[in-house]
């Protein structure tokens, strides 16, 4: 836990309570800006046909990210544990490779944002687990921007499906593995 944790939570929860839903936000903010920087490193690369639509879809799923990005910062503010959004801490904590795709076409970076969006929407569920005992107004902010991510995943995923609903990506493992399933 970061050493300049505050001596106050909010009203409600103990100090011991709120600064464990604190600690839990940390990942979460690292991972949206991961994932914010990483839309943003696919919007810049993605190449081929269909690029402006994919070009230009991601743009709003960046803002709102960045949005997210904003409201867990000062939600760990207001429960007493100063954010931390640095781009050493994001590497140094994180759990997740970097994005592995640069010039790729729309399928590949799709394909690879898939996997990327499936990380992050099953880890801020399972923070939403680990918080909604403790602390019903964090569990419903953690819902509402994982409503969010997952309509995202599914602008994603439409791009890679067929008429049946099978995903080009089912079973791949890595960014790369699931950029070499699809049809570029």
């Amino acid at each position: 836990m970061n050493a300049d944790v505050g001596t106050y939570t909010v009203p409600g929860l103990s100090l011991k309570e709120g600064h464990k839903v604190a600690t839990a936000l940390q990942d979460r903010l690292h991972a949206l800006n991961d994932l914010q920087l990483t839309l943003k490193h696919a919007h810049w690369n993605v190449v081929g046909r269909n690029f402006i639509g994919v070009h230009e879809m991601l743009d709003p799923q960046i803002t709102v990210v960045r949005a997210a990005v904003d409201t867990i910062a000062e939600r760990m503010a207001t429960m007493g544990v100063p954010p931390v959004g640095t781009p050493g801490a994001l590497v140094k904590e994180r759990s997740w490779d970097d994005y592995s795709l640069g010039r790729a076409t729309v399928q590949e970076h799709l394909a690879a944002l898939d996997l990327v969006y499936n990380g992050v929407i099953s880890d801020h569920r399972k923070t939403i687990e680990a918080v909604g005992d403790i602390d019903p107004v964090t569990e419903d902010m953690l819902i509402s921007q994982t409503a969010a991510l997952e309509q995202f995943h599914w602008f994603i995923r439409a791009h890679l499906e067929n008429s049946s609903g099978e995903l080009q990506t089912e079973g791949a493992k890595s960014e790369e593995g699931a950029a070499a399933q699809v049809d570029s």
